[in-house]
């Protein structure tokens, strides 16, 4: 399955990001299947390709959230914005270890 997906280029502590659709199961840095253009965190500036976007969804290609709403924020995609969870997820699988308590020896 193909996946919209923003890959991380730029300086140190100044980030901008290239719009890609690459597969998946593919790593983040590895070759993008295209590149559908760029988008500049700092100022806000987003230069896309709409034609080859509206390609790609059109052939199945899926966006991920943050993408999903940069695509409603400029005019491509016509759908509701949506909720992006940002940060690590807490441990639930971890449990604190329980302590038994320990019944008081029989006097005798």
């Amino acid at each position: 399955m193909l996946r919209m997906r923003l890959q991380r280029i730029g300086k140190k502590h100044q980030p901008s990001f290239r719009l890609t659709v690459s597969e998946a199961r593919s790593k983040m840095a590895g070759p993008p299947v295209e590149n559908l253009g760029s988008y500049n965190s700092f100022t806000k500036v987003a230069n896309f390709k709409k034609e080859r976007i509206e390609y790609w969804l059109g052939v199945g290609a899926k966006p991920g959230a943050t993408v999903h709403n940069l695509l409603v924020k400029e005019g491509i995609l016509k759908a509701k914005k949506l909720a992006v969870k940002i940060g690590k997820a807490k441990d639930k699988g971890k449990a604190e270890p329980q302590i038994a308590p320990v019944a008081p020896a029989a006097a005798g």
